[in-house]
């Protein structure tokens, strides 16, 4: 079993998945659509990942304002939490990801990614700043 993180945004899906000891997270792939609006294809690659790597629980990105108010990317998002609760029957934890972007781009600069290459990666990054944030809220809250 593993838990799954998701960087959910207009156009791609950045996707992480943890360990079987659920201690870390790695970029798995970024699922990227034409349109904003057409999601089919990419629930069912979600759902692909899900049987593939046994995932018991998914952890979606809250892209709340830098005043905790909710925009209409967040709004998607809980929207996207809906869709993905239904197709899959798992449950779905929203998790605040204010600037992971920001350090998924802080990241790749350290370590010397090109700035015209890091869009490549930027949203699996992203998912993977989200779900370790997730992973270690878990750690802490059990000791």
């Amino acid at each position: 079993m593993r838990i799954m993180g998701l960087d959910y945004g207009s156009k791609t899906v950045g996707v992480a998945i943890s360990d079987p000891l659920f201690l870390t997270a790695q970029a798995l792939e970024i699922v990227r659509r034409e349109s904003e609006n057409k999601l089919r294809k990419t629930l069912a690659r979600i759902e692909e990942i899900i049987k593939e790597y046994e995932v018991s629980e998914i952890v979606l990105g809250y892209p709340k304002n830098m005043n905790n108010t909710i925009g209409d990317r967040a709004e998607k998002s809980l929207e996207f939490k809906e869709m993905l609760e239904r197709r899959t029957g798992l449950k779905v934890t929203m998790w605040d990801e204010r600037l992971s972007t920001v350090a998924a781009n802080r990241t790749m600069m350290e370590v010397g990614i090109r700035r015209e290459d890091r869009s490549k990666y930027v949203d699996s990054i992203a998912a993977v700043f989200i779900l370790q944030g997730y992973l270690d809220s878990r750690t802490i809250n059990k000791q």
